[in-house]
């Protein structure tokens, strides 16, 4: 027990790693009765949580069929009690029943508190754990899944508990602590503190409570390792692979559930790790989300293969923080208001997050993001425990459109994941085995440029897995997101196609050419000269007329192709599904394509916006990739290398470094340069416009005939990547 407490204080004082255990080794660190001094706070903070683990209803005629068809030895059909694999494990159903059984036993009003049968079939039940002891061959579920069930159902049941039972099952708990294998400063500590914390709540241990608390404090901060990073991303491991929305999100529920029941007592966090905690929640996890709501699949890993990955976030962590803190309050309440669905989205907002090569584009009627990987970081988390397990393109320059938040909902049983949305892959018979599925990023220049308004993304991409290279680029405005390729190149015999997307059908799929439009039958079509084609509210727009590959029909899968946990089954899944992508032949050398997305557009509005002609593709070369749009008077550029552009009426923009540029004007007048560095290598970005402008720090500037060379500072270190807005005067 002392050494568990030098490890805590340790960690919470002198930031100093613990002394971790191996994987496997399950060592138990119980947490010690408290010395019976009575502590009010303690005593506070342990009701909020007894009273939260009874707030879920209790249903009578479940509780009773848990009671009538238990065995006599405490189990339950229909659990495999002898799989404890890593893709077994069904055993949490037998705590969950548990926990089920002292819930009504326990909470007030249940038809069942305080009945001796309910206590009879929760002892038979408990017994029957604490003398298996099961141990999953995943360690997770021994220091994590079953220590985080044994002590909720210890603190519900509390006082109906035997001497045996109780020190049974604190010893089976006590293996979350911080010399858990998993107890990994930015990976799961966090969660596993919130156990430990717990723990002392049972125990009444004021001591370990306050140091599980100070640990909690110490850990919401930037990483430059594992956890939170500077931009408001999450890493778990350091593969620099964005785990925003899985352990990213834990991480913050564990400390905001943390926070609202220490809010008024001595155990509370400290308020400005309560301020980096609501900025991590609003301008990182709500923005890795369709309007704040609706998990980003581009944001996702593994962990789109499990059913309900998708499924929209409550309100309960918003309203967590805004329980324990009033800074952003008004946006924390907006938020809370969409999640309940009180509220229509409204969210505005252009963010490059450049720790993890993910850039999202968020306005009230659309949702758009591009993922990416580079020589920083891997293409895409490993398949661990068997799941993801056809992943191998997703971060190859994915790009996931919605309106509605619902377009890929239970769709990955039968997607085709060779044709992910966005992405240009050589298209074989099928991936390679999972377990060659991450590797390494091979290109530096992976990058986002952004005033948070508008923005571009870019990606020298090399595939990890083929012999594909293309120069791939992604240029943001209000109404639509313009997609550039150049110097698309392949060895592969096999095709090679770029897809536009691939998303759940959804109504009628029509197409234009020649003035013409025409909704297509359900099937399998090749069509020429192509001007557009809409479907979903969402039209994919050809600046010249293409040859275009399209499906609009059932696709067949299932969950086992992608998953090899128990429950996902070799049973047919089919979904109508809606597919468009651009065929670029066998070892194509020097291709290119170039579309224009226009969100919530109906196929009668088509014609008008082209005649609009605000979008002008100035360049789309492997050096140069540029996009203008006239009305708002906005060019982005991405130099590969060094170079020179002339913006059309305007002014000509020439950098002296391969970097990411976006310059507002009006006519031959600057009035706004963004820049970024995506190689996260140089100190400044020189770039020379011939006009006469000044600009404040972090800018210098040198004046000359032909125009002004500015010098910009760029940041550094965590910082590097970052984009630099530079008002112009």
């Amino acid at each position: 027990m002392r050494k568990a407490l030098f490890l805590l204080l340790l960690l919470a004082q002198a930031g100093l790693c613990q002394q971790l255990r191996k994987p496997g080794e399950n060592h138990s660190i119980p947490v010690v009765a408290g010395t019976a001094q009575p502590d009010a706070d303690l005593e506070k903070v342990r009701s909020r949580v007894i009273a939260d683990l009874l707030a879920p209803d209790v249903h009578a005629n479940e509780v009773k069929t848990l009671i009538q068809s238990q065995k006599p030895d405490g189990t339950w059909p229909g659990i495999n009690y002898t799989d404890v694999s890593r893709t077994g494990f069904e055993h949490s159903q037998h705590l969950n029943n548990l926990l089920m059984l002292a819930r009504a036993f326990k909470k007030p009003g249940s038809a069942y508190s305080g009945h001796a049968e309910v206590t009879k079939a929760f002892a038979l039940a408990l017994d029957y754990w604490l003398a298996h002891d099961f141990i999953c061959d995943n360690w997770w579920w021994n220091e994590m899944g079953t220590p985080n069930l044994m002590v909720n159902i210890l603190l519900v049941m509390d006082d109906g508990l035997t001497e045996k039972q109780r020190t049974e099952g604190v010893r089976i708990a006590g293996r979350a602590n911080m010399e858990a294998s998993g107890a990994r400063p930015g990976g799961d500590l966090i969660q596993i503190a919130g156990m430990r914390g717990r723990q002392a709540l049972l125990q009444r241990n004021s001591q370990e409570l306050a140091s599980v608390m100070e640990v909690m404090a110490s850990e919401i901060k930037v990483s430059t390792g594992r956890g939170l990073k500077s931009d408001l991303s999450f890493h778990h491991r350091t593969d620099n692979v964005i785990s925003t929305l899985a352990y990213g999100t834990g991480y913050a529920n564990a400390f905001a559930y943390w926070a609202v029941k220490t809010a008024g007592t001595r155990y509370r966090l400290p308020e400005p790790q309560m301020k980096m905690l609501v900025d991590y929640f609003l301008d990182g996890i709500c923005q890795s989300h369709i309007y704040g709501k609706y998990p980003d699949p581009g944001a996702e890993n593994r962990g789109i293969s499990r059913k309900g990955a998708l499924k929209p976030a409550g309100p309960e962590l918003a309203e967590n923080l805004l329980a324990s803190t009033s800074y952003r309050k008004q946006e924390l309440e907006n938020i809370i208001r969409i999640r309940k669905n009180e509220a229509k989205a409204n969210l505005t907002r252009e963010y490059y997050f450049w720790h993890s090569h993910y850039y999202t584009h968020q306005r009230p009627n659309h949702f758009v993001s591009v993922r990416m990987h580079s020589k920083r970081a891997a293409n895409m988390e490993q398949p661990h425990n068997e799941e993801g397990l056809k992943n191998h393109h997703y971060g190859d320059g994915s790009q996931f459109i919605s309106i509605t938040g619902k377009e890929f909902d239970q769709i990955f049983p039968v997607f085709d994941w060779q044709k992910i949305p966005g992405t240009t892959v050589v298209q074989k018979a099928d991936v390679a085995h999972w377990k060659e599925l991450a590797k390494q990023g091979k290109n530096v220049f992976t990058g986002g440029v952004t005033d948070q308004r508008y923005g571009a993304a870019a990606f020298d991409f090399e595939s990890v897995h083929d012999p594909l290279k293309a120069k791939k680029a992604w240029f943001f405005f209000d109404q639509e997101v313009v997609n550039l390729g150049a110097g698309i190149t392949s060895e592969s015999e096999n095709t090679v196609a770029t897809t536009l997307n691939q998303c759940l059908l959804s109504g009628q799929v029509t197409t234009g050419s020649g003035g013409r439009m025409t909704v297509l039958k359900s099937g399998e079509h090749q069509l020429s000269s192509i001007e557009w084609v809409q479907h979903g509210g969402v039209a994919y727009i050809f600046p010249e007329p293409v040859r275009i590959q399209l499906t609009n029909r059932p696709q067949t899968g299932s969950w086992r192709q992608i998953n090899h946990h128990s429950w996902a089954t070799d049973e047919a899944i089919t979904h109508d599904v809606f597919k468009l992508w651009l065929d670029h032949g066998a070892k194509p050398e020097n291709g290119s394509y170039q579309y224009i997305v226009v969100p919530n557009i109906e196929p009668t509005a088509i014609a008008n916006y082209r005649q609009r002609n605000n979008i002008r593709v100035l360049s789309n070369t492997p050096e140069i990739q540029a996009v203008q749009h006239k009305e708002l008077g906005v060019t982005q550029i991405v130099f590969y290398k060094p170079g020179r552009l002339a913006i059309p009426g305007s002014v000509t923009v020439t950098s002296k470094n391969a970097g990411l540029v976006m310059v507002k004007t009006n006519g031959k007048t600057v009035s706004q340069l963004t820049v970024a560095d995506p190689t996260h290598q140089l100190s400044n970005f020189d770039i020379e416009i011939n006009a006469k402008i000044r600009s404040a720090a972090p800018a210098t500037s040198v004046s000359s005939k032909e125009g002004t060379l500015l010098t910009i500072k760029l940041p550094s270190e965590g910082m590097a990547g970052q984009s630099v807005n530079l008002p112009i005067r």
